[in-house]
């Protein structure tokens, strides 16, 4: 489930009065460079300070082999986390950016997956659709990443993507050898 389990819930702005509704999201983050479990707690934490930002889930850990990376890429540390927010997506993904760059987050090589400290990549924000130079939503390549989908399964069984299907659907069309869940690492809202 995508949106908020009462979408008719808003929150009211106390200065000016304005009501947004109350979306869930669903972001996913990443590390291969680093203290990998590190940089992943730190983007919880961040994200749990975000005005407008409630933290709801946070998935398991998994060990993944990199995706459509360079030769040499090592091995990420995976996790989902929802929330819920009345922030803009545009708003949502300034955050996200700003998480990855306050952790090292180099874009500098122009190297597609190249390896990085932290990717916080927005995958949903309830059932929006987005598709310009700037965002894309649902994330498009979401529906076929096991990396995404077992996670987010772990802690949202019913989950959906918008025009993509049932979470648990894609999962068990995707290949998820590359991926292995770590018990012994574990994320927390604080």
């Amino acid at each position: 489930m995508t949106e908020t389990p009462n979408p008719h819930i808003v929150d009211a702005d106390t200065l000016t009065g304005e009501m947004r509704p109350i979306r869930r999201a669903v972001l996913s983050l990443g590390s291969n460079l680093g203290e990998r479990l590190t940089s992943l707690q730190g983007a919880v934490n961040a994200l749990a300070d975000t005005p407008d930002v409630w933290v709801t889930g946070v998935s398991p850990v998994y060990e993944t082999e990199p995706v459509d990376a360079p030769e040499g890429s090592e091995a990420f540390l995976n996790a989902v986390v929802l929330l819920d927010t009345t922030l803009a997506a545009s708003r949502i993904l300034d955050r996200a950016q700003a998480i990855e760059d306050a952790f090292g987050r180099d874009r500098s090589s122009g190297e597609v997956n190249a390896p990085r400290t932290l990717d916080v990549d927005v995958i949903v924000i309830g059932d929006r659709r987005r598709n310009d130079e700037v965002m894309q939503l649902p994330h498009p390549r979401a529906a076929e990443r096991a990396f995404v989908l077992q996670p987010w399964y772990d802690v949202e069984p019913d989950a959906e993507i918008p025009d993509a299907g049932l979470v648990a659907e894609l999962l068990e069309k995707s290949d998820r050898s590359g991926i292995t869940r770590r018990d012994d690492l574990s994320l927390h809202v604080q």
